[in-house]
């Protein structure tokens, strides 16, 4: 075994021992999170691990399927965060909009305009 060989299997090694631990940590973190973007970050932030341990199997392997996947599996943990993200955000307008109702009731209905209003309101560029 020549010398690059060596320092590029000593350092798949340590690449997958790092990773290794901050995948456990993540783990910790989404199961301990106290609130639910916590949470989110971390699956976020488990999936960047995942990308880098099959990033670091392909290096040590040398099959590069295992890029392919990699992509794939990146393009996957960005549509779950954006599906994530959009969940909190209605979750987030439903518990406001109870709790404006529940402080003054009516206050969070929508009052409609006369048409007179909206007229002026559109020459003046408002919407």
């Amino acid at each position: 075994m020549t010398l690059p060989d060596q320092i590029l299997s000593s350092a798949t090694v340590f690449a997958l021992a790092l990773l290794s631990l901050a995948l456990l940590v993540t783990v910790w973190r989404i199961v301990r999170g106290p609130t639910l973007p916590d949470r989110v970050l971390g699956l976020d932030m488990l999936v960047a691990i995942a990308i880098g341990l099959i990033a670091v199997v392909a290096i040590r392997t040398g099959f590069n399927l295992y890029i392919d996947i990699a992509i794939a599996l990146g393009l996957v943990g960005f549509l779950a965060t954006v599906a994530f993200a959009r969940f909190i955000l209605a979750r987030g307008l439903s518990s406001e909009k109870v709790s404006v109702e529940q402080a003054a009731p009516g206050a969070g209905k929508r009052v409609r305009s006369s048409p007179a209003k909206v007229a002026r309101r559109k020459r003046k560029g408002a919407r």
